[in-house]
């Protein structure tokens, strides 16, 4: 193998000298050597690029170490010469280089290749996001789209699967959709956050799910059995007399999935509802029922 002597190409007669006496050598040999100076001068012109090759390697200080390791092995044996350039056509980089360091392209210079060689891949970043649906949606399971910019500022569209039952503020993951990976290394992840939103008919508290049942003042007071609506289904439900505003009354297993099989229940608020308008007869009702009854919820609660 031909082996190239970086140090007499920069005129430098030993290794252990500091980087400003490198960068020195080097602003000396290219001045002599530099093609404006020599115009048609072939030799000149491949030792230019020596120079340039040379001071690429010993400037480096990992790349220097590599190279030293070899070059003590060889300076002062009989077989030690320096040798005209051999490249490929246009190339920068000789056919010494290309052995020590690896072949590279025409775009390719030692930054590129030392940063292949040094860098660690590293894995991209994730990427979080947040998603609202309705308790009906993640109750039944939904596929939604949603779109992200990217960083390169372009939009980009995602097809998510909500599984059934899933849970408030769960997040659903999309291998590889976050930012790319460095070096070679495996991109991020996308991390979607569901957020349940209650809505006028269901509110969603841990398992179970509350909803408003809505009776007139007669049927709160004679008691009634009344359908209450569900997330998957109504129910029958027996209203006992006397019940009150605010009071709660559970439905079991009719709630939100507890993701073990299980269900927690459906708890129907009691609200009591008083017509704004009376006809004639009712109003007369009323007055009737105010005449009678003794019952005063201000003072005697018998």
């Amino acid at each position: 193998m031909i082996f190239k002597d970086y140090y007499k190409i920069l005129d430098l007669h030993t290794s252990k000298i500091s980087l400003h006496d490198i960068k020195a050598a080097y602003r000396e040999a290219a001045k002599k050597n530099h093609p404006d100076l020599n115009v048609g001068d072939k030799y000149s012109e491949e030792k230019f690029k020596d120079i340039n090759e040379a001071y690429r390697v010993l400037s480096n200080p990992s790349s220097k170490r590599k190279y030293d390791r070899m070059w003590n092995s060889r300076v002062g044996s009989k077989n030690n010469q320096y040798e005209e350039s051999k490249r490929d056509t246009d190339s920068l980089f000789s056919d010494f280089f290309n052995m020590f360091f690896g072949k590279m392209g025409k775009n390719e210079d030692i930054d590129s290749i030392e940063s292949k060689r040094t860098k660690k891949a590293a894995r991209g970043e994730n990427i979080d996001t947040e998603i609202s649906l309705s308790i009906a949606e993640c109750f039944y399971g939904a596929t939604k789209k949603i779109s992200l910019r990217t960083v390169e500022g372009k939009m980009k569209t995602f097809t998510i699967k909500v599984p059934s039952g899933i849970r408030n503020h769960e997040k659903i993951r999309l291998l590889g959709q976050g930012k790319k990976g460095l070096n070679g290394g495996k991109n991020g992840d996308l991390f979607i956050k569901v957020n349940i939103e209650d809505d006028k008919k269901f509110k969603l508290e841990g398992y179970d799910i509350h909803t408003d049942l809505f009776l007139t003042p007669w049927e709160a007071a004679l008691g009634i059995r009344a359908q209450v609506e569900g997330i998957d289904e109504i129910s029958q439900l027996y209203i006992p007399q006397g019940i009150q505003s605010g009071e709660k009354v559970r439905i079991p297993g009719k709630g939100y999935k507890d993701g073990k099989g299980g269900r927690g229940d459906l708890v129907a608020e009691i609200k009591i509802m008083v017509p704004k308008k009376l006809s004639k007869q009712e109003e007369e009702l009323f007055k009737k029922l105010s005449e009678v009854s003794k019952y005063n919820p201000r003072g005697n609660k018998s």
